[in-house]
């Protein structure tokens, strides 16, 4: 019994795939404005969950507050 060939390259990932049918399909400007739109997408997604954050610790602090008032 023959051991199974070993393939010399790698399968690329989905996203290699992807990119790959992006650069054919979109100009270089639109690939960039398109990351950069999710760059962005990302970034304020970060935000709101820091925001979220903060504001549950804002409110834990201000209700231990006022249970140790007399």
């Amino acid at each position: 019994m023959q051991a199974a060939p070993v393939r010399a390259t790698a399968i690329p990932s989905f996203t290699t795939a992807l990119r790959a049918v992006e650069s054919l399909l979109m100009s270089s400007g639109q690939r960039t404005a398109r990351r950069n739109a999710w760059t962005s997408v990302l970034e304020d997604r970060r935000r709101a969950k820091d925001r979220v954050e903060t504001q549950r610790v804002l409110d834990q602090s201000v209700s231990r507050s006022a249970s140790v008032r007399p």
